[in-house]
Parts: structure tokens; sequence; C-alpha cells
């Protein structure tokens, strides 16, 4: 008896190795079908050694440099880059908070922000104007479907400054410009030590501005958009 169930547990045995080799002999046919199809090419999951931080991931998805029309959402980063670069210098903003508000509601297509990284570096805001020369209401008013474009305010985070970031995002807001429908020029106030970085630009002097702010005098800027936009900078300029 213990020979007879010693022998069967053999022969069950032997048919599970067999059972075995015929499953493994139809997975490796299985395996050279489909790499002989042309459709269906095996392909192998790999883990990964290390797992990144969701920071490291989101920096990998996020541009690494991107220009785009500002919207509400960026006004608080707008308000920050602008208090800090205007109030050392000249003590007053060209933009209060519910200013930037307001414009990039009624006009985000006038306005446009360098984001490195997802990180807002540079903007100018601009609004429609619609008379020959910039009077003080020009500061808080936007005129829709005018031909003529108020820029505000050209601003570049401190820490990205000294690097030709405000020349290169000037360059590009000027072009974009060329593409919108019906503007035919840019106007803008500066302090009298700015004029040759906007004469640089293409900006011709129209001379004393009318507008002023507490102490500070100005000079008016314009900029005429004929012609077509270019598709690349000049590296000379």
């Amino acid at each position: 008896m213990e020979r007879e169930r010693g022998r069967c547990g053999r022969v069950r045995e032997g048919e599970g190795e067999e059972e075995e080799r015929r499953l493994w002999s139809e997975k490796v046919m299985m395996a050279q079908q489909v790499s002989s199809s042309p459709f269906l090419k095996p392909f192998y999951l790999k883990t990964p050694l290390s797992v990144s931080s969701p920071l490291r991931q989101r920096r990998h998805t996020l541009p690494a440099s991107e220009f785009r029309n500002l919207t509400p959402q960026d006004a608080i980063s707008v308000f920050e880059i602008e208090r800090e670069a205007f109030i050392s210098v000249s003590g007053e903003c060209p933009l209060t908070l519910d200013e930037v508000l307001s414009f990039l509601g009624q006009c985000p297509e006038l306005s446009m922000g360098w984001f490195e990284g997802g990180q807002l570096v540079a903007f100018i805001i601009g609004s429609g104007w619609d008379k020959d020369r910039l009077a003080q209401e020009a500061l808080t008013l936007h005129m829709p479907d005018s031909p003529t474009v108020h820029i505000h305010v050209l601003s570049v985070h401190r820490h990205c400054r000294q690097q030709g970031k405000g020349s290169i995002l000037l360059w590009r807001y000027l072009q974009y410009l060329r593409c919108l429908p019906g503007l035919r020029r840019a106007l803008l106030i500066c302090e009298e030590f700015l004029v040759p970085f906007y004469e640089k630009s293409g900006f011709k002097e129209k001379g004393p501005s009318a507008i002023s702010v507490g102490a500070l005098c100005f000079r008016e800027m314009e900029y005429m958009l004929g012609g077509l936009a270019y598709a690349r900078r000049n590296s000379g300029c």
C-alpha cells in the first residue's frame, strides 16, 4: 500500500512538471508571435530607482519660460513686484492693487507677464486710451476699442534685474500689440533718466507730460505700431 501510494505521488509529480513545461512552451510561443508583429511590440515596465519629491515633479511639468496675458489671479504677484521696485526709488507705485485688479479684469489682453518655472519675473500692464496725449485721468481709465495703448507699468522682479529682461519683455509686448487689430500706437510716461532706455526700444519723445504724481514730473514717449510683427528679436537690439 505504501509503495503504491508512493508511486502515485511520483506520477502526480511527473504530471505536474509536464504541465509546467507545456505552459512555459505556450508562453514562449506567444512572446515570439508578439515580437514578430509590426503592430504589437513587447514593452517592459521599469520601476524607478528613486521617487522624486512632488516639488521636483512639479518643476518638470512647468514650462521653463512662458509669456502670457495676466489675469486677476496674478494681481498679488504683480503688486508685490511693483511695490518693491517703485517704492524704494520714487516712493510711489504706478498702480494700486485695486487698479491692478481693475485693469486685469477690464483689459487683460493689454497685459503681458513673463513666467519662469511658474513664477512671475516681469510684467507689463496697459489699457486703452483715445486721445492724442495722455492726461491725468489716463492713470485710472480704460477706454475700450481705442487705437492707443497706454503702458502703465513695466517692472522686473528684484532677483532678475540687470539681465536684460525688461527690454526683452518690452520688445515681446510691442510685437504682440502689432498683432492686435485696430491698435496704432503705444504711449507711456517715464522719468527723464529712463528716456534713453525707451528710445533704444523704438520710442520717440513727445515732450513733457501733463501728468504729475506728487513732486514727480514725466516725459511722454510714443511708439508707432505700424508694420508687421517680427518673427524673432534682432540680437543686435
